[in-house]
């Protein structure tokens, strides 16, 4: 699949993931969310609809697939692809990025990946964050 609007690869990035919400799912798929509910719990507070946008665009560019769970065929189960597991190097150093820069005090979640990440190179831990979210999506897609 591709974009025909730049040759530029930044910019077909940015036509799959420019906007925060997209990311931000990514995040939460990274954070262990799995559930139409869980995205909606969210603190960010993202709109159904636009959550449904991009659960759908993100789908359509195969960084994420969902199943239907075995006991409720009414709900979906999202997971990250392979191509969405490539995506945590780039969130990881936004993230590094804004707590060398932005002088804010973070969220738990954020605190707590900060904390492990300490003491390793970035390499180390975008491989080990990913490794380990690779074991819970394939728990959880075997289920």
């Amino acid at each position: 699949m591709k974009t025909n609007r730049s040759r530029c690869p930044l910019v077909n990035t940015l036509e799959i993931v420019g906007d925060k919400w997209s990311l931000l799912v990514i995040r939460d798929l990274f954070l262990r969310k799995k559930t139409f509910t869980d995205f909606m719990k969210s603190p960010e507070k993202i709109a159904s609809n636009i959550l449904s946008s991009r659960l759908a665009l993100l789908s359509k560019w195969e960084l994420l697939e969902a199943v239907k769970l075995p006991k409720d065929q009414k709900s979906k189960i999202y997971y990250l692809t392979e191509k969405g597991v490539d995506m945590f190097p780039v969130i990881f150093e936004m993230m590094s990025w804004s707590k060398r820069n932005l002088e804010i005090e973070f969220g738990t979640k954020s605190v707590k990946i900060f904390k492990d990440a300490d003491g390793l190179t970035s390499i180390e831990f975008i491989k080990k964050f990913q490794s380990s979210y690779v074991k819970f999506r394939d728990n959880l897609i075997t289920v």
